[in-house]
């Protein structure tokens, strides 16, 4: 997951952001057990796999109705993935009585949220690292 991350957005981040913001977003790939601490710590984590069991996507709730993470990897972007994972995110929100969700979501997945329900709030421009760079605030009511 770890470096499906970094991968994801090191090619398709430059589809809507500059190398520079690219770079400081992921300069490297987070370590490893970090990742896998983070995915254990009461959130909801889900991964897709291929057939020879490689990690293709995952994606994230956490128990205040974030979703943190929804990432896949470059070659199968657009093949549906995501979208399947944040269906089954949705499935698990509204299994556990969750009537809102949000994320903050890139440029690049911006088009995946509102196609599955959620609705833009507003843009958020912050700097990272010295380098400015902007996200959209999105949700999407359960009830």
């Amino acid at each position: 997951m770890a470096q499906l991350f970094y991968d994801s957005v090191r090619n398709l981040g430059l589809r809507r952001y500059t190398p520079e913001q690219v770079a400081v977003w992921a300069p490297e790939p987070p370590a490893p057990n970090a990742v896998h601490a983070r995915a254990l710590d009461g959130r909801t984590t889900l991964v897709a796999i291929d057939v020879s069991g490689e990690v293709v996507a995952y994606g994230d709730l956490e128990r205040d109705g974030r979703i943190d993470h929804l990432y896949c990897r470059p070659d199968v972007a657009g093949a549906g993935v995501a979208s399947k994972l944040l269906d089954e995110l949705v499935a698990r929100a509204r299994s556990a009585g969750m009537s809102r969700l949000h994320v903050e979501a890139s440029a690049i997945a911006r088009g995946l949220f509102e196609r599955n329900g959620f609705d833009f709030v507003h843009r958020r421009d912050f700097q990272l690292r010295s380098v400015i760079i902007h996200n959209y605030l999105m949700e999407r009511l359960l009830i």
